[in-house]
């Protein structure tokens, strides 16, 4: 029950003052950017001693999109209501080119938020390709500083620009390319919705599955990417109205038929825009160690 529970509010919210400290610190020096959360914070998935929070900093100059897509639907008028084909129009009719170097840009961003970091943060990590990692001492919490930029999707018009489908783009600068899109925001909100619909139990699931993989002797390189998607999988009505014991069993169930049926290629993501363990045999052998581990959990709880 501890390790399905949500860590104390304290915990919490000095989880996000380390966020907003390093934001300020940005704010002092930066222009054209805006800041974003991400990650199991933001679901309050979060798990004690594991769990730092991830700060996007948005580039401000440029928004990526799908506006060949977007041209490209506007030709199929027969797929869509009036109400989409306007958005379509709206968005294709309103659409500039940007002018300036969209790399070169993100590639300035990055440097400029390393310097940064640097000079405020005793330990800071700049070699990781998609975040500067840094530790705030004071309060004893890590902050992961990510390059990024918006992307509007064909979906996201279509839909009317909601707020929660805006998309991402994340700068590597090990390449010098920007990658995804990814969305973040949409993944928070249905595992927002989902536990609610559950009275808290889709977050129960997740964090104990945090828990056992944090607590095992074993490695298991698992992210909260692939425990997420495997938690949301499961169909509402196997769980809905299930207690603590129970839950766990349907954790060892779902991942056991997971990989033991070959279904493995076909879990994606809670997004559902990418497949979780396709052509990744890493991963599946994560699954299969975290699986053997709520095994041994459901045994001991008498529900084997």
């Amino acid at each position: 029950m501890r390790a399905m529970k949500a860590v104390d509010d304290e915990y919490t919210k000095r989880t996000k003052a380390a966020g907003e400290v390093v934001k300020q610190h940005l704010r002092e020096s930066l222009t054209n950017v805006s800041y974003e959360y991400q990650g199991s914070v933001m679901t309050d998935t979060h798990i004690r001693g594991a769990s730092d929070i991830d700060l996007l900093v948005l580039c401000e100059k440029f928004v990526g999109t799908d506006i060949f897509k977007v041209r490209q639907e506007l030709a199929k008028t027969w797929k869509y209501n009036d109400c989409q084909i306007g958005r379509l129009c709206q968005f294709d009719n309103s659409f500039s080119q940007y002018e300036g170097n969209s790399s070169q840009d993100m590639a300035s961003l990055r440097t400029q938020i390393e310097k940064i970091m640097s000079r405020t943060y005793t330990i800071c990590d700049t070699s990781k390709p998609k975040a500067v990692k840094i530790t705030n001492q004071n309060l004893h919490r890590d902050v992961d500083i990510v390059t990024s930029s918006w992307f509007q999707s064909l979906d996201y018009v279509l839909d009317g620009m909601p707020e929660n489908e805006r998309g991402i783009k994340i700068y590597n600068k090990s390449t010098g390319l920007s990658e995804g899109p990814d969305y973040p925001f949409l993944s928070i909100s249905r595992i927002n919705q989902r536990s609610a619909d559950t009275n808290g139990r889709l977050k129960r699931m997740i964090r104990f599955l945090k828990n056992v993989r944090t607590d095992s002797e074993k490695d298991i390189p698992l992210t909260s990417f692939e425990i997420n998607a495997i938690c949301y999988s499961i169909p509402v009505q196997d769980y809905v109205q299930k207690e603590y014991k129970d839950l766990v069993y349907i954790l060892w169930h779902t991942m056991f038929h997971l990989w033991n049926d070959g279904k493995q290629d076909d879990l994606k993501s809670v997004v559902g825009n990418e497949y979780v363990f396709k052509d990744k045999p890493e991963k599946l052998a994560a699954l299969k160690v975290l699986e053997d581990e709520v095994y041994k959990i459901n045994k001991d709880l008498g529900n084997i």
